[in-house]
């Protein structure tokens, strides 16, 4: 293989092992200023989408020795990395989708699991990581909120047994 198409096959290498996913999409049917506006739109959420040569990928892919992947590399392929919350940029994706019917989603590779186009759409159905933690927080709070007013409601009771025995000795 020669230097320069070594030098490509090294950084999707480098772009795909850096990355804590990748998404692989068909970009066929979009237009240059369709790939400019989802590039646009991913850039907020660290996502990068780069239009890569198959046989470079599948390279790239097979030195990392990710199996399942090689499946998804056909026809024109656009790359989606990223170190981002990778529900942001699948809700992204499947809304660009929606909005233009395209990219098709092939699938991709999320942490160490292989998932499919489907995979990746159900992904994007999560809701945004601040409304689980809220969630979260809801959750752990509610019994304390509940033990505070239960505390708060005996020292009312321990309160209105002294005012009523104050009343009592002034009346005295």
């Amino acid at each position: 293989m020669r230097p320069e198409k070594e030098a490509i096959v090294r950084d999707i290498h480098d772009a795909l092992a850096g990355s804590s996913y990748v998404i692989l999409a068909d970009y066929s049917g979009l237009t240059v200023e369709g790939i400019t506006e989802l590039r646009s739109r991913l850039r907020p959420v660290k996502g990068r989408l780069t239009v890569v040569k198959n046989a470079f990928l599948a390279r790239a892919v097979e030195q990392l020795k990710w199996n399942g992947l090689p499946t998804l590399i056909s026809g024109s392929t656009a790359m989606i990395t990223g170190d981002g919350d990778v529900t942001q940029t699948a809700r992204i994706l499947d809304s660009f989708r929606k909005e233009t019917e395209r990219p098709s989603l092939r699938g991709g590779r999320i942490g160490s699991e292989t998932v499919d186009g489907a995979g990746v759409r159900e992904i994007a159905r999560i809701p945004p990581r601040e409304i689980l933690l809220g969630g979260l927080v809801g959750t752990i709070a509610a019994p304390l909120s509940q033990v505070v007013g239960v505390l708060n409601q005996k020292a009312a009771s321990l309160l209105y047994v002294l005012k009523a025995i104050e009343e009592k000795k002034s009346k005295e």
